[in-house]
C-alpha cells in the first residue's frame, strides 16, 4: 500500500464522515482516527483487496465503537461556521438543513448504508464489505432508509413497523 492511495481516499473519508456525523471537527478526528488505525494495521490489509472498502470498514467500526462508549455532551463553540457546503441561497440551504435534520432521525444502520451508497457512490456489494453485512441487509436497509426519508421530507410522520400478532 502507498501512501499516495490512501491520500487519494481521504477526501471521500471526510465527505462520509461529515455526513454522518454533522460535525466537522468529530468528523475530521473520526477520519484521523481511521488513518491512524489503517497505518498501525497495515500488515492486515490484503494486496490487491479494495483499499477504499478496507478503510470504509476501519472507520465503520470506529464509528460503531464510539456508539458504544458513553460521551459527555459538548458545545461547539465556533457555531458561526458553516457546516454544510451549498450554494449560497437562502432557499437552498434551507433545504440542506431540511435534509440533514431529516438524515438525524433515521436510524444509524440506514443513514450509513444511504449515505455510503448516495453520497460515496458505493456499489452494494462494496457497502456489504464494508459494513460486514449481507447484500440483501444492504438493500433493505437503503430501501427502508429511502422510505422513511421520502417521509419525512414530505413532512409525514414515520411509519411504526408495527406488524399484527396472533
Amino acid at each position: 500500500m502507498d501512501s499516495r492511495a490512501i491520500l487519494a481516499e481521504m477526501p471521500r473519508l471526510r465527505r462520509y464522515a461529515r455526513a454522518m456525523l454533522g460535525d466537522r471537527a468529530a468528523a475530521d478526528d473520526l477520519v484521523q482516527d481511521t488513518l491512524e488505525r489503517a497505518w498501525s494495521r497495515f500488515s492486515q490489509w490484503r494486496p490487491g483487496s479494495n483499499l477504499r472498502v478496507w478503510l470504509f470498514g476501519i472507520m465503520h467500526n470506529l464509528r460503531v465503537d464510539q456508539l458504544r462508549r458513553p460521551t459527555l455532551a459538548t458545545q461547539d463553540l465556533d457555531e458561526d461556521l458553516s457546516e454544510v457546503s451549498a450554494r449560497p441561497t437562502q432557499s437552498d440551504r434551507l433545504e440542506v438543513n431540511d435534509l440533514a435534520a431529516a438524515l438525524d432521525q433515521l436510524p444509524e444502520e440506514q443513514r450509513a448504508v444511504l449515505l455510503l451508497v448516495a453520497l460515496d457512490d458505493m456499489s452494494y456489494a462494496e457497502v456489504a464489505e464494508t459494513l460486514g453485512i449481507p447484500l440483501g441487509t444492504v438493500m433493505s436497509r437503503l430501501s427502508r432508509g429511502r422510505e422513511s426519508l421520502r417521509r419525512i421530507m414530505n413532512g409525514r410522520p414515520r411509519s411504526a413497523n408495527l406488524r399484527v400478532v396472533r
